[in-house]
Parts: structure tokens; sequence; C-alpha cells
């Protein structure tokens, strides 16, 4: 008889997370779970704490309350044996601008302290996977944003990483270069990488993320699939363009009797609709429904 084998423990376990500048609170009292083998993306607004978050569950700054393990390790107590697991890849390049694509991947080999020959052989094999191999030789001063955020996100594996911080990768990257990171992070999770997304781009977060929290203030105040986050928006709406050109976005259920409502009334007003068009909830109503209110003392100042 096939034994199941136990669960694995979550790659990732932040509990009561805390963190101020002065007598600016930027995280309070965050708590997430991450399970191995994922992507959990973290949203929110320009100065949510999404960056802070990062830079203390990658062991760059500390918590100033609340603890967390990564990979099992206490990232208090053991801050070394998390960073021989992790990776980060910043919002910014770490790439050195004056050196090849190949140096700036065996400096980074030497900096995780590979032999000579092992890092070459990573070097080599990461310049294939991110489909850098004919411009191994040229320096990375000379590389598209898109290029160069590859280069970027190989950097960070050249430690073979089992969980990875992303802190936005894809900003002011056009469409076609953010669809290859994303191809990128997807193979990633298929090799059993936990992926730890910031981003923006809500549709990154839809197309990337098993689980997505959302960030505001320093507080969590949402957790889940997109599937559930969009539900905690009730209704969508429908977009109505009239014959004369005018539009109207109407609130709308969901439903086949919301619809037939709509319809009705507007039969009844004798309006003449040249276009119809069904929104349902996305992402992006749930972050303008969860996120930007002011607190009482920022809409004071």
């Amino acid at each position: 008889m096939t034994s199941t084998p136990p669960p694995q423990p979550p790659a990732l376990v932040a509990d009561g997370l805390r963190k101020s500048y002065g007598d600016k609170l930027v995280l309070d009292s965050i708590d997430l779970t991450v399970p191995p083998g994922t992507v959990f993306a973290l949203l929110g607004p320009n100065g949510a704490g999404k960056t802070t978050a990062v830079e203390i569950l990658s062991t760059l700054i500390s918590p100033d309350a609340g603890t967390a393990r990564i990979l099992g390790h206490d990232l208090a107590t053991e801050p070394d044996a998390v960073r021989a697991r992790i990776g980060v890849t910043g919002q910014f390049s770490a790439i050195d601008g004056l050196l090849t694509a190949e140096e700036n991947l065996l400096l980074m080999a030497d900096l995780v302290h590979l032999d000579r020959e092992e890092g070459r052989r990573r070097a080599t094999d990461l310049l294939a996977r991110f489909d850098l191999t004919d411009v191994a030789k040229n320096r990375a001063a000379t590389f598209s944003g898109g290029m160069k955020r590859r280069l970027d996100l190989a950097m960070t594996l050249i430690g073979d990483p089992q969980l990875i911080f992303l802190d936005e990768p894809t900003t002011g990257l056009d469409p076609r270069s953010r669809r290859a990171v994303w191809d990128i992070v997807r193979e990633l999770v298929a090799d059993g990488v936990t992926i730890f997304l910031t981003t923006q781009y809500l549709e990154e977060a839809d197309q990337l993320a098993d689980t997505i929290a959302v960030l505001d203030h320093g507080t969590l105040v949402a957790q889940g699939t997109s599937a559930e986050l969009k539900r905690l928006v009730p209704t969508g709406h429908v977009e109505v363009t009239l014959t004369g050109g005018e539009t109207r976005r109407l609130p709308y259920g969901g439903d086949v009797r919301s619809l037939r409502t709509i319809l009705d009334e507007l039969d009844a007003a004798d309006e003449q609709v040249a276009d119809l068009a069904i929104h349902t909830p996305d992402l992006d109503d749930v972050f303008l429904a969860l996120t930007g209110d002011p607190r009482p003392t920022e809409a004071a100042r």
C-alpha cells in the first residue's frame, strides 16, 4: 500500500511583523504564510509597505517586532542560513553595465562561493536558459530593458535558491518583455521554486499568483486566491453607449435578471442602445475598493 507523503511545511511564515521609521508606521503586525512551490503576490499602492516587507523577509533590514521562518530557518537567529537559500531581484537592476553578461554571472558565482568550474557551468546554463548566449560577451550596458531584467533574474538564480523575492520585477518593461518574465516565473515554479512577488500590475498577479495579499497603509486588508478576492466586490457594471454617443455606467448584479432589468429600464425610457459591454469584477475593482483611502491622521495633514 502506497503511503501518502506528509504535507510540506510552508516556505515562508511571518507572524506579527512590524516596522516603523520614526513616528511613521510602515508595517503593522503582518501575518503571512506562503506554501512551497507557489507564487505569492503582495499588492498595494505606492508607499503601502511592500518593499519594506521584502527587505525584512530577505534579511536586508530587521523588523521592530514579530518573527518569521524562511524555508525552516528563523529570520532573526539564522540569517546566514536564510540568505543561502533565497534570491532577491529588486526594483532596480543589480547588473554591472561595464561587465559582459557572462562576467556578471561569474561575479555572482564568486559571491555565492561556487568553485570556478561549477560557476562557469551554471553561468553557461543560465545564459542559455534566458536566451542570452548570443550576447554573452556583450557589455550589459548595451542591453535593452527586457534583456537586463532577464540577466538580473539569471544572476539571482546562480546560487540555485529555493525561494525568490521579486520586487516589482517588470516595472518599465514593454508588454512582450513582461510576458517573457512571466514565462520564466512559471518555469521556476514548475521546478519547485517558491516566488514571493510584489507588483503594481494587477494583471500580473492575476496571471501568476496562487495566493494574493493586499497591503494598504502597512496593513493587510485582504488575502486569498484571485477568485476569492474578486468575490469581495459585490457587483460589476454594464457600460451602455447610446446612439447619440452618451456613455453610461450602470450597476450590474452579475445575473440575467439584473441585466434584463437594465435593458427594460432603457427600453421604458425609449433609450436607443448602440453598444453594450458587461464588466464583471476584476482585480482592478478589488484594488480600488480596498486601498487608497487615507487614514484619519493623514487626511488631517
